[in-house]
């Protein structure tokens, strides 16, 4: 008699979102629970949204878990990866969404703002990226959430734009360098996508322009880089 069919167990991937918590992180994280992942999710202040992103992440199918690093400090980036690789079983995606958004007049700007910029969105990239790639021996994805921005910065917010030109010769140059291993690292820059808290109606409508984006086109981008062929890779996707 033949042995009764069996239904295969649907493998999930697995992937860390930094900054997952709150706005654009969560609506990655979401997207990604919607495309078949488990979630890690990395915060840093936001712990009671970060326990509400893991609810919703968990009502859509995944296995997620919420976990707490400064990546602005020395050795975070790496602390977070290998804690969500060992809660999650291993990391089959990495996405750099963490960022610091201050403005920086030249005039009034502190070498600890400066710093405090270029550490979270630039240097926690870059390790995290290392670490990752530890963890990724069958290939992976690599995905920054960078920013328009990088190419020409708004005065007042060199510090920020140059930290996000930054993410963009980071994408470049180790997705040549990670290529031979099969991991794909590319970048999503979005727009004016979200209001920042502390910005006018005003002001944000005229930034704006009347364009209708939003965060579900930066998600859909980022979810097509974390599934996408290793030979897609280097690229920055404008959103």
């Amino acid at each position: 008699m033949m042995p009764p069919f069996r239904r295969a167990r649907k493998v999930r991937r697995r992937v860390l979102v930094t900054g997952g918590a709150i706005r654009v992180g969560r609506s990655i994280a979401r997207a990604l629970a919607r495309a078949g992942f488990d979630v890690a999710i990395g915060y840093h202040r936001s712990a009671a949204a970060a326990r509400r992103t893991v609810r919703e992440l968990e009502a859509l199918g995944a296995h997620a878990v919420a976990l707490r690093e400064n990546l602005a400090a020395p050795g975070a980036p790496r602390r977070l990866v290998d804690r969500a690789a060992r809660r999650l079983g291993g990391l089959d995606v990495l996405v750099n969404n963490a960022a610091g958004f201050t403005r920086t007049p030249l005039a009034t700007t502190t070498e600890r703002q400066y710093a405090r910029l270029l550490d979270l969105n630039l240097r926690a990239a870059y390790f995290g990226i290392q670490a990752a790639a530890r963890w990724m021996r069958a290939g992976g994805h690599v995905v920054s959430v960078g920013d328009v921005a990088a190419l020409s910065p708004e005065p007042g917010w060199v510090p920020y734009g140059l930290s996000k030109a930054g993410l963009v010769a980071l994408t470049r140059g180790l997705a040549a360098e990670l290529a031979p291993r099969r991991i794909a690292v590319n970048c999503v820059a979005p727009g004016p996508v979200l209001k920042p808290d502390r910005l006018s109606g005003a002001r944000w409508r005229a930034i704006r322009r009347g364009r209708a984006g939003g965060v579900e086109e930066v998600a859909t981008a980022v979810v097509y880089f974390a599934t996408c062929p290793p030979r897609v890779t280097g690229r920055v996707q404008a959103v």
